[in-house]
Formats: structure tokens, C-alpha cells, sequence
């Protein structure tokens, strides 16, 4: 049974740091397209970083972009999302996700098309 694992999520004030870390079982980050994605109370489920494993192409929507940062370890099959500059605005629950390369290039930073998900850790930052 696929298992992602999420972790990391924690409070921090605006301008600080946090790094995500997302572990899968049963599941190799070595190929597929691969995300992040953040909801906060109310509101649907954003996509804030993708990466395209076969090429390394990353995705981000304007509102992180040069802030986020998502990377991944082979070795110890993990995928991180790296988040600089925090702001109250990116206060959220975060997930990591993962699907296969299909139409990755065109549809990584929307939810739908996942088929695995993890549990969630939570990002506060406050101002």
C-alpha cells in the first residue's frame, strides 16, 4: 500500500524558513510527476510546486515562485519543498502528491490528477 509521509510543518513568523519533507513506501520518486499542494480553511487546494522527474522540470504558480523550492532525494526517497520568505498569506495545510508523467507539463500544479496523497502538515506563519 502506497504511503506518503509528510513532515516539518511547524510555525514560524513572516520572512522565516521551513523545509518540507515527504517519505513514500511502496512508491519510487524516481519517475512520475510529483507535487506539492497547500489548502487553508475555506478554500480549495492549491498546487505550489511540481517537479517533472523524467526531465527535472519544476513547476511553480506566481505566488511562490523564487521563494519555494521543490527537490528531491533518490536515495532516500524523499521529495522536500524548501519555503523561504514565509508569509501570512502561505499559511496552510500542505500536502505532498504523486501521479504518473502523464500531461505533467500541463497539469502538474492541479490537484485532479493525482492519485497518491499524503496526510498533511501544517504551516503557520504568523506577522
Amino acid at each position: 500500500q502506497v504511503q506518503l509521509v509528510e513532515s516539518g510543518g511547524g510555525s514560524v513568523q513572516a520572512g522565516g524558513s521551513l523545509r518540507l519533507s515527504c517519505a513514500a513506501s511502496e512508491y519510487t520518486f524516481s519517475s512520475g510527476c510529483l507535487g506539492w499542494f497547500r489548502q487553508a480553511p475555506g478554500k480549495g487546494r492549491e498546487g505550489v510546486a511540481a517537479i517533472y522527474v523524467a526531465s527535472s522540470d519544476t513547476f511553480y504558480p506566481d505566488s511562490v515562485k523564487g521563494r519555494f523550492t521543490i527537490s528531491r532525494d533518490n536515495a532516500k526517497n524523499t521529495l522536500y519543498l524548501q519555503m523561504n520568505s514565509l508569509k501570512p498569506e502561505d499559511t496552510a495545510m500542505y500536502y505532498c502528491a504523486a501521479r504518473g508523467d502523464r500531461f505533467c507539463y500541463l497539469t502538474s500544479l492541479l490537484a485532479g490528477g493525482y492519485r497518491y496523497w499524503g496526510q498533511g502538515t501544517q504551516v503557520t506563519v504568523s506577522s
